[in-house]
């Protein structure tokens, strides 16, 4: 504890400062923000705290897979997160916005680590009104920076929404690795053999802009498919921090321009270098070519396609 008494502005006010000796905690140090008094001597009492470790925790795992469970507002994130931690640590019920904070769970299965990130449901902005919900929101936002996988958790008794893909599309906008659980399937009436494979398809063309992240249907109600979320947690993780090197890449780069001669443009035509994996976590390779403007986004999405094929990476965001 470093003690402040702030508004010290005139000799007279700063005599009165020492009577705050009686609270016992420590030297008060006077100060005035609106003056700028005494900041510097508040500073220096408050690094002397400060030890040679980090005293806010032990650093975090590096083989620690952070997981943020995201979505709209009751559609079964705090129940999911509770079927997968194995204890009561979320609040659930049916009132939506009862999670208000992110909540945090390590557990440990066939020796990987994972990190439960449990966040506050994301309403539309208009749909926000108070702000404890706005701070709420901030946090599952924060969630989502820190996380490694992020799972999208949507209701299958209500279906895609418009929300869902914003929701969805911050994750995809911050390169993360997703999976998008569909959660309640215990309660969609009437299911034939084909309902997953329709229901499927339909995913499939709402969530085209992320086509990378895979669907897995689940009830954390009955714990239907709740252990499979691991496999796929752990496969989308591999792939978002998996390593080519450049050898290798320039290689397939030589085979996907022999295959496909790359554009041209009034006489002159696009030539490809060399090509390389900048960075991990979503895989980012950086082509070495002769004009940006000639490399047209069709011919970008031809590479980013042979990537995939070639490397077996479907189930992760690449930025090229």
């Amino acid at each position: 504890i470093v003690l402040a008494i702030n508004k010290a502005d005139s000799p007279k006010q700063e005599m009165n400062v020492y009577e705050f000796y009686n609270l016992g905690i420590g030297e008060p140090i006077p100060v005035s923000a609106a003056n700028h008094l005494g900041l510097g001597d508040l500073l220096d009492a408050i690094v002397a705290k400060f030890g040679d470790r980090n005293t806010f925790g032990e650093p975090e795992d590096e083989d620690e897979i952070k997981v943020a469970l995201i979505g709209r507002p009751n559609v079964g994130k705090s129940s999911i997160f509770n079927a997968l931690v194995g204890e009561e640590r979320s609040i659930v019920s049916n009132v939506a916005g009862t999670t208000r904070d992110a909540i945090d769970s390590t557990i440990e299965r066939n020796g990987e680590k994972f990190i439960f990130i449990d966040t506050a449901g994301m309403r539309r902005k208009a749909k926000v009104t108070e702000n404890i919900e706005h701070f709420s929101v901030l946090r599952a936002l924060m969630a989502v920076d820190r996380a490694d996988v992020c799972v999208i958790v949507i209701d299958a008794t209500v279906g895609f929404t418009e929300q869902d893909s914003k929701v969805a599309g911050y994750a995809h906008d911050k390169g993360k690795a997703c999976v998008i659980a569909v959660n309640k399937w215990d309660a969609v009436p009437d299911k034939t053999d084909k309902t997953m494979k329709e229901f499927t398809n339909k995913l499939e063309v709402d969530f085209s802009f992320m086509s990378y992240a895979p669907f897995v249907f689940i009830s954390a109600k009955t714990g239907q498919r709740v252990d499979k979320l691991f496999e796929m947690i752990k496969h989308v993780h591999e792939q978002h921090s998996i390593r080519i090197s450049t050898g290798v890449l320039n290689d397939m780069l030589s085979y996907a321009t022999s295959r496909v001669q790359p554009p041209s443009d009034k006489g002159k035509r696009l030539k490809l270098y060399y090509m390389t994996q900048a960075s991990t976590n979503p895989p980012n390779f950086v082509v070495f070519c002769n004009s940006k403007e000639l490399f047209h986004y069709s011919y970008q999405r031809y590479i980013e396609n042979q990537i995939r094929e070639n490397f077996g990476l479907t189930s992760t965001p690449i930025k090229i």
